[in-house]
C-alpha cells in the first residue's frame, strides 16, 4: 500500500474507534452494554446483522469460494436468505413476546424460561465455546487480508508476515473488543458495512473487470462452468442449507439483537433486510471477486484460495482507495469478531458468573468483569485462529458445534408441547458430542472419514438429537408443559 494509504487506514480506524469509545462512555447498565438499551433502529440493525453474520471472515471466505467454483459458490448465502427470512416468519413473534414481558438478554434466558436452569447452563456453555471458534475464524480472516495488504512483507521479531499479522489482528480486535459494546458494536458495523459495499460495487469490482481486460477476457480466462449456477453438488447446498440455516435459530449475536429492537415489527423489518444484503448483494459480489481472483492470479494453488481476495485489493485499486477498501474489510471483520466475543463473554459472565457466582453484584462491576472475560477470551480465539487452514473451515466448523446439539431443542422450546427439560439436554450432549467425534476423526484420520453420501458430521449430530429429543422428551416427562408460543401453561 501507498503511504497515503496508510493515512487513510489509520484515520480510519480512529474513526470506528472513537464511534465505538463515544458509545462505550454512554453504557450505564448490562441492558446498554448487551442489547442497546432495547431501542435500536431497524435499518441500521438490518445492516449490522449483514456485517455480523457475513462480516469480513465470510467475505474473504466467499472469495475463496469464488476461487475455486464461480458464481454457484453464491448458493452459499442463500442459506442467510432463508435463514433471515424463516426467523423473521416463525420465531421473531414469539421471542420478542416473551422479551416485553421478561426483559431477557441472553439466548439461553429463552431456554431458562422454557426448559430449566440446567438447560441454559449447557446452551451457555455449548454457545459460548462455538463462538470463540468463529471469533478464531475471523481472526484468521483479519490476518490473512493484512498480510497480503497493510502488512504486506512486514516481519518483524524473526516472524513471517502471516504469524505477524495474525499476532497484530488479534490484538486490534481484542482490544477494540474489550472497549465496546453492543451499541459501539452495531453502529459501527453500519458505518463499515455501507463502506464496503460502495466499495466494491463501484470500486473494486469495475477496476478489476478493467485489470482483467473486460468481461470477455474474464471468460475466456475461467472454465465455462464459473459462469454457471448449477456447478454445485447437490450434497454440498444441502450441507451448506443445514449447517448454516439453523444457526438464525440458536445464535447469541442474533438474539442479542432481537432484543435489541423494540418491537416486532422493528425486529421483522431489521431481518427481511438483513436476508436481501446477504443474497443476492453479497452473495454474487463475494463469488465475483474472487472468480476476478483466479483470473488475475492463475499461479495460486488452490489451497491459498482465500490470498485471492486480499491480493486482488492491494494490487489493483488506486492509491488513497485501496486504504479505504482495505479498512472497510479490516472493520468488517472486527465488528464480526467483536460481536462474537461479546456473545461467548455474555454467554459466560450473564449466564454464568452472575447467575451461580456474582448474583448480587452492581452494574458497573459487571460491565467490568465482562471486559476482563472478554480479554481472556480473545487470547484464546487468537490461538485457536492459529491451527485452521481457512477461514471457511473455521466457520463451518463452529456453526456445526452450534447447531448440532442446539438446533433441535430449541425448535422444540417453540413449537412443541411435550418438549421436556431431560430430553433437551440428552438432545444437547448426545448431537454434539457426535458431530465432534466426526469432526475429530475426519481431521486426524490419514484418510479422513468418508461418511454416507459426503453429508456432513453436523447432519448425522442433528439426527441422533432429533431421535434423542423425542425419546428423552416421551420418557422424562416435565412437570410442567408450555404451548407454541412459550406460555406457560399450567
Amino acid at each position: 500500500m501507498h503511504p497515503f494509504d496508510y493515512i487513510l487506514f489509520i484515520l480510519y480506524m480512529a474513526g470506528l474507534l472513537g464511534i465505538g469509545y463515544y458509545h462505550f462512555r454512554r453504557n450505564r447498565c448490562a441492558d446498554d452494554y448487551y442489547v442497546g438499551g432495547r431501542r435500536i433502529p431497524p435499518t441500521v440493525l438490518g445492516l449490522s446483522i449483514v456485517a455480523t453474520d457475513v462480516g469480513g471472515g465470510f467475505s474473504i471466505g466467499l472469495g475463496g469460494v469464488g476461487f475455486l467454483m464461480g458464481l454457484s459458490g453464491s448458493w452459499l448465502l442463500f442459506t442467510g436468505l432463508a435463514g433471515a427470512w424463516l426467523s423473521a416468519v416463525f420465531i421473531i413473534p414469539r421471542i420478542k413476546k416473551l422479551d416485553v414481558k421478561h426483559q431477557m438478554l441472553t439466548y439461553p434466558d429463552f431456554l431458562r424460561y422454557r426448559y430449566d436452569g440446567r438447560v441454559a447452563l449447557l446452551a451457555a456453555l455449548i454457545s459460548g465455546g462455538g463462538y470463540l471458534l468463529f471469533t478464531g475464524g475471523q481472526i484468521l480472516a483479519g490476518a490473512k487480508l493484512a498480510s497480503e495488504t497493510a502488512l504486506r512483507n512486514v516481519a518483524p521479531f524473526g516472524m513471517d508476515s502471516f504469524t505477524f499479522a495474525l499476532c497484530a489482528m488479534g490484538a486490534i480486535i481484542v482490544i477494540y473488543t474489550v472497549m465496546g459494546g453492543i451499541k459501539a458494536v452495531i453502529y459501527t458495523d453500519f458505518v463499515q458495512w455501507l463502506i464496503l459495499l460502495l466499495g466494491l460495487i463501484f470500486l473494486a469490482i469495475p477496476l478489476a473487470v478493467r485489470e482483467i481486460g473486460g468481461m470477455a477476457a474474464l471468460r475466456e480466462a475461467l472454465p465455462p462452468n464459473f459462469f454457471s449456477l448449477t456447478h454445485i453438488k447437490p450434497v454440498t447446498f444441502i450441507n451448506w442449507f443445514v449447517t448454516i440455516v439453523p444457526i438464525w435459530l440458536v445464535g447469541m449475536t442474533l438474539y442479542q439483537r432481537m432484543f435489541s429492537c423494540k418491537g416486532v415489527k422493528e425486529a421483522r423489518k431489521a431481518w427481511y433486510i438483513a436476508g436481501l444484503f446477504e443474497y443476492p448483494v453479497m452473495a454474487f459480489m463475494g463469488v465475483f471477486l474472487g472468480m476476478c481472483a483466479r483470473a488475475l492470479y492463475p499461479e495460486l494453488d488452490i489451497a491459498d484460495r482465500e490470498r485471492g481476495l486480499p491480493m486482488l485489493i492491494n494490487d489493483i485499486l488506486p492509491v488513497g482507495i485501496t486504504g479505504i477498501v482495505a479498512a472497510a474489510y479490516f472493520s468488517a471483520i472486527m465488528s464480526t469478531a467483536d460481536s462474537c466475543l461479546m456473545a461467548s463473554s455474555g454467554n459466560l459472565v450473564n449466564d454464568l458468573i452472575q447467575r451461580y457466582m456474582m448474583p448480587r453484584a452492581s452494574h458497573k462491576r459487571i460491565v467490568r468483569l465482562s471486559q476482563a472475560v472478554t480479554l481472556v477470551l480473545g487470547i484464546i480465539a487468537v490461538i485457536l485462529a492459529g491451527r485452521f487452514q481457512t477461514v471457511l473451515d473455521a466457520i463451518l466448523y463452529a456453526y456445526a458445534f452450534l447447531v448440532s446439539g442446539l438446533f433441535v431443542p430449541t425448535l422444540g422450546a417453540y413449537f412443541w408441547r411435550g418438549a421436556s427439560s431431560v430430553g433437551a439436554l440428552l438432545a444437547m450432549i448426545t448431537g454434539g458430542g457426535l458431530t465432534l467425534v466426526l469432526i475429530g476423526l475426519q481431521t486426524h484420520l490419514d484418510n479422513g472419514l468418508p461418511l454416507p453420501y459426503e453429508l456432513d458430521p453436523v447432519v448425522f449430530g442433528m439426527g441422533l438429537s432429533a431421535v434423542v429429543f423425542v425419546l428423552g422428551s416421551m420418557i422424562f416427562k416435565s412437570p410442567k408443559t408450555t404451548n407454541h408460543c412459550g406460555d406457560q401453561d399450567v
